[in-house]
């Protein structure tokens, strides 16, 4: 979810106009702080112990029941303090399975009846929280579930996908169709006899495959599948909890946990890791979530007249400087990443975030995997009670430790800005845009190459190093990569088109950074002009797997730049200082005609000298070479790493709306 999504609900929020120099927590210093880790339920055969943090509760009842909805309970207690905030309750009974609410009576009032923040497993539309013994719902040789190999962050190829766009498709091939396990089955093909599914994501070549949010969202009704209800799930419910409505079994709570890991597991085995998109900014309300039931106002930040802040443009933000939620979120994504054996994590709004919080999350999960990726969306949706200086924004970014940030410099430079559906980018002739392209090229890093005052949105670099940027062109917000194009040039050819949108991408995975690929982009997805489909049916979302036919070009082109990129190094430099050293631009002369030179083996390249030609012109362009025999490994139609041809002299002519990839040893 990013700014442009919401911008509709921007214009209703009240801008503050002065900030206060600190964070202010003004009720809630008080509150204790509990320092253990086992808040929730802990079971074992012999005994499970409830545990919930509410500390100004005079009361706190635990109901169990038999199943996730409907029947009266089966037992109701109350519950003991146990200091520092907590209410803890032992049963010594094998409760598996069993089902539980808790209440909280505060200040003469009973709140809603809800699972624990902290639930693991829950029954249907995540009502209720369940037992569960955690070890049972392991697939099949999950102790052996092995990471594919992974070294520097900037190896990443990351593929930004839907549960339910890459299978729901009729023409999918794939049975469990908008399930966790339609990321399971291989052998799938279209139609026409194109890989569908796992197998299509093996063949491309992707090395991360990034979730959109998975966990127990608020916004689809479980109880009706026949409803074919879709949203892209930035509504957290239950944030420990896969969601229900992608599993074959919504009612039992076993089946959606042991059903996500069945994804994981095969999608290392097919040799890609998995992040998962995570919401910790905002929940889907305040008086129903389950933050409200146990600690009403504490987990939500306040502006300094006591009234709910909202850079998220959703109603409310969380406020991840207090204690006790800055130890939920830490807890949340260890529980993840240990349980569920995650490889990285995609933070939404992560400028909401403070700092702080945002480092300590990075520590706790690089002590489980140092290859771990964590990245996020470095902005927020609107004005916030907290410092700018102390926000997980852009220009903070290299206070971050390893935490990558999306480049939204080299995104509108590349395609045009997001404010503006018609203004062009660099790929369609828009002047202007070079330099913010040559920003992204280097990862944001600094480099006395750029100008800086023409840069779309950065008037300095903010990236200590390339492993900071998250460099891409387009993303499931906003339109297609390819609608976009569209939009933006509606005088031009679909030939026209398709040059343009292989040069972005072109950009993207020649570029340093860690780089991001919308799913559906090597088939020039489109979602006939919807840009905001978080709630849009399946016929706008869906991958349409006939397109990997119509336009296999496009697709080979995509495939063939992933390769190049994985097997040439040079082109994901691991530090800055390696790419001042190694990367210098050439002046074209042209405006819109970008060269640059990367050389001496960078990075144990087998290739010494590489040179990279990128023609935003609508004409071709003539371009110097520098001194030396070059090949040409790509143009405008073919990646060929061993050589299309070889060029003979030094002045070569690059067709319009191109990139061309040259190499000499």
């Amino acid at each position: 979810m990013k700014y442009f999504s919401i911008i509709l609900l921007i214009a209703s929020i009240t801008m503050l106009t002065s900030f206060k120099p600190a964070i202010q927590t003004g009720p809630f210093d008080d509150y204790p702080v509990y320092s253990g880790n086992d808040l929730g339920v802990q079971y074992s055969p012999a005994e499970t112990i409830f545990k919930v943090w509410a500390p100004k509760a005079s009361t706190v009842k635990l109901r169990l029941y038999n199943a996730g909805n409907g029947g009266e309970a089966i037992s109701t207690a109350d519950m003991q303090q146990a200091g520092n905030g907590v209410w803890q309750l032992i049963i010594k009974q094998d409760l598996k399975n069993k089902y539980y609410t808790f209440q909280v009576m505060q200040d003469g009032k009973w709140l809603q009846e809800r699972p624990d923040i902290y639930a693991r497993a829950v029954g249907i539309n995540g009502n209720r929280g369940m037992v569960v013994d955690l070890s049972s719902t392991n697939p099949a040789n999950w102790r052996d579930d092995k990471k594919p190999p992974f070294k520097e962050a900037t190896d990443a190829i990351i593929y930004e996908t839907h549960i339910r766009d890459i299978s729901i498709d009729p023409n999918s091939g794939i049975a469990n169709k908008g399930k966790f396990l339609g990321l399971t089955e291989t052998g799938t093909k279209s139609p026409d006899g194109e890989a569908t599914g796992l197998d299509h994501l093996k063949e491309l070549g992707v090395t991360h495959v990034h979730l959109l949010p998975a966990f127990d969202f608020n916004s689809v009704d479980e109880t009706k599948p026949q409803a074919n209800q879709y949203n892209w799930g930035y509504d957290p419910l239950n944030y420990n909890v896969p969601e229900g409505s992608y599993s074959t079994d919504p009612y039992d709570g076993n089946v959606r946990i042991k059903e996500f890991k069945q994804m994981v597991q095969a999608l290392h085995k097919n040799g890609q890791r998995v992040i998962l998109d995570v919401v910790y900014n905002h929940t889907s309300d305040i008086n129903n979530s389950n933050f409200s039931q146990f600690a009403p106002g504490y987990f939500y930040r306040q502006n300094p007249d006591g009234s709910y802040s909202n850079a998220t443009g959703c109603g409310n933000e969380v406020a991840s400087e207090r204690a006790m939620v800055r130890k939920f979120m830490i807890e949340s994504v260890v529980y993840w990443a240990k349980e569920y054996h995650l490889d990285g994590f995609r933070f939404d709004l992560m400028g909401v975030h403070d700092i702080e919080t945002m480092n300590q999350i990075s520590e706790a999960l690089h002590k489980i995997d140092p290859t771990i990726i964590i990245y996020g969306e470095g902005w927020t949706a609107g004005n916030s009670p907290m410092p700018e200086t102390l926000r997980a924004v852009k220009k903070n970014a290299s206070k971050l430790n390893h935490i990558a940030v999306f480049s939204d410099d080299i995104r509108d430079g590349i395609k045009g800005g997001w404010g503006d559906l018609k203004e062009k980018g660099f790929v369609s002739g828009g002047d202007g845009k070079t330099e913010s392209v040559k920003f992204g090229i280097v990862a944001s890093t600094p480099n006395n190459q750029i100008n800086y005052k023409a840069v779309n949105y950065s008037n300095l670099p903010w990236a200590a190093e390339p492993f900071q940027t998250i460099t891409y062109v387009s993303c499931h917000d906003d339109n297609t990569l390819f609608d976009r194009l569209k939009i933006s040039n509606p005088n031009a050819t679909e030939a026209d088109l398709i040059k343009m949108d292989k040069l972005a991408n072109a950009i993207v995975l020649t570029s340093q950074g860690i780089a991001f690929l919308h799913s559906g982009a090597e088939m020039l997805r489109t979602k006939q002009g919807v840009a905001n489909s978080y709630n849009s049916p399946d016929s706008i979302n869906q991958i349409d797997w006939s397109r990997k036919t119509k336009y296999k070009a496009v697709f080979e082109y995509y495939k063939g730049l992933i390769a190049l990129r994985k097997n040439h190094p040079a082109f994901r430099m691991p530090s800055t200082a390696m790419i001042q050293a190694n990367l210098k631009f050439i002046d074209s002369g042209n405006p819109n005609l970008i060269v640059y030179q990367i050389s001496d083996n960078a990075n144990g390249d087998s290739w010494k000298n590489i040179l990279v030609i990128l023609n935003g012109n609508t004409t071709s362009q003539p371009v110097n070479l520098p001194a030396g025999k070059w090949t040409l490994a790509a143009d405008e139609n073919t990646i060929k790493e061993d050589g299309i041809k070889t060029i003979d002299g030094s002045n070569l002519e690059i067709p319009a709306t191109t990139a061309y990839i040259l190499y000499a040893n």
